[in-house]
């Protein structure tokens, strides 16, 4: 199978994170080496628990749980900008090893817009990706420069949620 294009499933509706952990269990299905990293993410999650026993599946994510951005000091963005790159390098180092068919980039818009990774080194891994692998990018609110080198653009839209009726998310559910 010819592997190499570029998904972005963005927008402010629930789906964009369980279309991606879609594409990863059916990829793994497939027999393709999928890697699955969070960006923002670092505490526990529902579909980590799932995605742990499939054994093509590899996940890579922070290893502590930060506060959200706009509570965050200036030393835990730093070091969040350290881990992001750090994930990044690991998934360009599998690419050249050839070691994985599908990188999954969960929540990636988000470090983007803030400017907690390094775009030149995110922009390096899409290029050298680029008819090796598959990349998923998921967020809200994706840069146009990355829209722009997407083959895939999945817009996913609020038309209700029961967050607007006050019922807080739910395990299982949105996380």
């Amino acid at each position: 199978m010819s592997m190499g294009l570029l998904h972005v499933y963005h927008g402010d509706g629930k789906g964009k994170t369980t279309a991606a952990i879609g594409l990863t269990v059916r990829a793994a299905g497939a027999g393709n080496r999928v890697i699955f990293s969070q960006f923002m993410k670092g505490g526990p999650t529902a579909e980590l628990q799932i995605l742990k026993e499939l054994e093509r599946v590899r996940i890579l994510r922070s290893p502590k749980a930060f506060p959200f951005y706009s509570r965050m000091t200036e030393l835990q963005k730093q070091e969040l900008t350290e881990i992001h790159n750090q994930l990044i390098r690991q998934m360009l180092q599998a690419v050249r090893e050839h070691s994985c068919q599908v990188l999954v980039l969960d929540e990636v818009t988000y470090p983007v817009s803030w400017g907690l990774l390094d775009i030149e080194l995110l922009q390096e891994l899409l290029a050298l990706a680029r008819n090796r692998a598959e990349v998923v990018c998921t967020g809200r609110s994706p840069a146009q420069w990355l829209l722009e080198q997407a083959d895939y653009i999945t817009e996913m839209r609020a038309v209700r949620h029961p967050y607007e009726r006050g019922i807080q998310a739910r395990e299982g559910i949105e996380w």
